[in-house]
């Protein structure tokens, strides 16, 4: 860690307290948010909430892949969270966040089927894909398939089984509310969510920033979905599991081409974010990643992708009802955060899509003077003031803006 440490300081001498906040940023999940467990694995809260996210931890350990490739502690370190991972999504693959123990705290008393082990079961079709991709970047890392074990063949299995089922949500058990709260936080329809027609995609009920979808095919999610299928296809795993995880993402990826592309007057052919096979759909983007911005990051499509592009302009631009200017800075934030505040998760991704050096080098000054003198990363902050923030310790901003840096120097 130190040497990365040094390399970046080399590399980017122009930026002056760039070393000390990416060498914070980069140790705090390390120092802060890891719990090594009896069994081997490893237990990693989001930050300011002692709960396990299964997308939140693979993104936090991310940048740990490279030190990885010639340090045995930090794959065994990434090598433990899968194997937590797995364990969470054997309990339940529809929950989202998890406890450490089976002590039967929780984030709220909802009506759904809850168990002692779970803090919140909003139901997200990436969580279900962060595992698989944490454990083909760590193969790809390492070349090591000690991960690939019968936990993670069950994981997997019950991972496809999944996200098969809620292509046909009608049939589906699963059921959400939450009571006096905002509508963001509960689904439509006693538990259901709003209706949706068959598209080939998978339902999602929640988005990534854990608020309810409008729409219930979250088109990020589903493109998600498919690069993680494929590459689980291409780890040693049993072959009619390889076969079922191929045929369902060819079937989600012909759901995305049907469904998901729109005409749009000003920028052409572009991705929606959200559908529902019923002729609706939302032109928009969300901080949180998935994302439409995060395509080339997630490995769906190339930078210079011309759909992508025309869906690039358009997001970061006020057709986006989340994207804001200010006097600070100009990026996406999220209906999860007040109105005008820019999340640095989006500026940061808004940097490691991009295909231009002087846009990444102007998106690493901004947020090197938006932290509020902090030397972290916060959730949100308000475009014309950054010393108003939301959550102060966040360990998947730190982590996300450390692998900017990282490919900012060229590591």
């Amino acid at each position: 860690m130190q040497a990365v440490i040094e390399q970046v300081a080399n590399r980017l001498p122009q930026f002056q307290h760039l070393p000390k906040m990416f060498a914070d940023c980069l140790a705090n999940t390390f120092t802060t948010t890891l719990k090594p467990q009896a069994d081997g694995s490893m237990f990693v809260i989001t930050g300011d909430i002692p709960a396990m996210w299964l997308r939140d931890s693979a993104a936090q350990v991310k940048p740990y892949l490279r030190l990885a490739k010639t340090d045995p502690q930090f794959a065994a370190l990434i090598a433990g969270v899968v194997q937590r991972q797995c364990l969470n999504v054997l309990i339940d693959p529809y929950a989202n966040a998890f406890n450490e123990a089976p002590n039967g705290q929780c984030h709220n008393r909802d009506e759904t089927e809850m168990g002692p082990w779970i803090w919140e079961r909003k139901y997200e079709l990436d969580s279900l894909c962060a595992p698989l991709l944490l454990a083909s970047d760590l193969h790809q890392a390492t070349g090591s398939t000690a991960h690939i074990n019968a936990s993670f063949l069950q994981a997997a299995g019950r991972i496809v089984e999944t996200i098969e089922a809620e292509r046909h949500h009608e049939n589906s058990p699963y059921r959400f509310q939450r009571f006096d709260c905002p509508a963001t936080d509960t689904l439509s329809h006693e538990g259901r969510g709003s209706p949706v027609a068959h598209t080939g995609m998978s339902w999602s009920g929640f988005r990534p920033s854990d608020d309810s979808c409008q729409y219930h095919y979250l088109v990020p999610a589903n493109m998600m979905a498919v690069v993680a299928l494929r590459r689980l296809a291409e780890l040693p795993i049993t072959a009619p599991l390889r076969v079922q995880a191929q045929q369902l993402a060819n079937e989600i990826q012909h759901g995305i081409d049907g469904h998901a592309r729109k005409a749009h007057p000003e920028f052409g052919e572009v991705y929606a974010y959200e559908v529902d096979g019923l002729g609706h759909f939302n032109l928009m983007d969300d901080a949180n990643v998935p994302s439409l911005l995060s395509m080339p990051y997630l490995g769906y499509c190339a930078a210079d992708d011309p759909i992508y592009r025309n869906t690039r302009a358009l997001v970061l631009s006020k057709v986006n009802p989340y994207y804001f200017e200010g006097i600070a800075a100009k990026g996406i934030g999220s209906p999860h955060t007040p109105e005008h505040f820019i999340w640095p998760i989006a500026l940061c991704m808004q940097g490691l899509t991009s295909t231009s050096r002087e846009e990444q080098l102007g998106l690493l000054a901004t947020l090197l003077k938006t932290d509020a003198a902090t030397g972290l990363m916060h959730e949100s902050f308000h475009k014309d003031d950054p010393t108003q923030f939301t959550r102060p310790w966040f360990a998947w901003a730190n982590s996300l803006f450390a692998e900017f840096v990282m490919v900012v120097a060229g590591l």
